[in-house]
């Protein structure tokens, strides 16, 4: 069954175009016509698309991977912010911060600083600092949290990126297509859907287009979450981790085959006890300082 029909789409305004001039060729087989010097979309083609992209944003829910969003313009924000965190997926809505992918270990550490400066305040640490050692610490937790509290559960790399607005964030496209990994987008008739693996023809500006689309697609999402959690119900319980170790220990295994038994998928994230604090503070220091130039 389809996820939306030619009205639902036209009543949102998904076939609003740019203007003529400002088009880009590459979209050409998604233009249905124009109008008053404004290229009109072909909803029937969009329509297609959305139920593709829907299919394969099940699957990988399903799996137990993520998809992280980014939707960085204004009338994108409030609209993504909202419906994703609905379906606890990760999140960017403020700058796209450079090297969010390719340099994932350093906004790990950026993302540990914030729980490290939670534990301060809970410890007692805060006591021993003076007044402006507090301020600037709890400046510097508001200023991760802006730009990367919603992602402080991504502790690997994403499984796929969805995007409204590829033109914008061609950073963020840049650096899914360099490491491989799959791209979701909103492609409007001003863009290029060459790097889009599952392009979605669509207005990009307009909030009704944006919420009608990326509510679809969270709905996807949830529908492939709740069928995982069914199956996880049927499964028998995996033993624990440790518990696993222990039993297979007391049978005389050689240590290596052990922890090739008990090991599983390691996740992409550094740490604290081996990294340089040094390093961490400075890359972390690099992070905060870019973000703030942009805001």
């Amino acid at each position: 069954m389809p996820r939306t029909n030619f009205k639902e789409l036209l009543d949102a305004g998904v076939h609003f175009g740019h203007l003529k001039r400002k088009w880009n060729p590459a979209m050409a087989p998604y233009i249905f016509m124009e109008r008053n010097g404004i290229h009109i979309i072909d909803l029937e083609k969009t329509a297609v698309k959305i139920d593709e992209a829907a299919s394969a944003m099940k699957h990988i829910a399903k799996s137990g991977k993520k998809v992280l969003f980014v939707a960085t313009k204004k009338q994108a924000k409030e609209i993504v912010a909202e419906k994703v965190k609905a379906v606890n997926m990760p999140y960017v809505t403020e700058r796209w911060p450079g090297g969010m992918l390719t340099n994932f270990p350093t906004i790990r550490k950026a993302v540990k600083k914030m729980s490290s400066i939670d534990k301060m305040a809970t410890d007692g640490t805060f006591l021993n600092l003076s007044k402006r050692e507090r301020l600037q610490v709890t400046r510097q937790r508001a200023k991760l949290e802006k730009t990367l509290g919603s992602i402080i559960d991504l502790t690997r790399l994403p499984s796929a990126l969805f995007i409204v607005d590829v033109t914008k964030e061609h950073i963020a496209v840049r650096e899914a297509k360099r490491l491989g990994i799959p791209v979701f987008a909103m492609v409007d008739t001003n863009s290029d859907p060459s790097d889009i693996e599952f392009p979605i023809p669509a207005n990009d500006d307009a909030s009704k287009s944006i919420s009608l689309i990326v509510g679809i697609l969270c709905q996807a999402i949830e529908e492939g979450l709740n069928e995982r959690k069914i199956e996880k119900d049927k499964e028998p319980q995996q033993k624990d981790k440790k518990v696993m170790r222990r039993e297979l220990e007391t049978k005389d295994i050689p240590a290596a085959i052990i922890e090739a038994i008990v090991e599983e998928e390691e996740e992409v994230e550094v740490d604290d006890e081996v990294a340089d604090e040094s390093d961490e503070d400075e890359d972390i220091v690099k992070v905060i300082d870019e973000t703030e130039e942009e805001l």
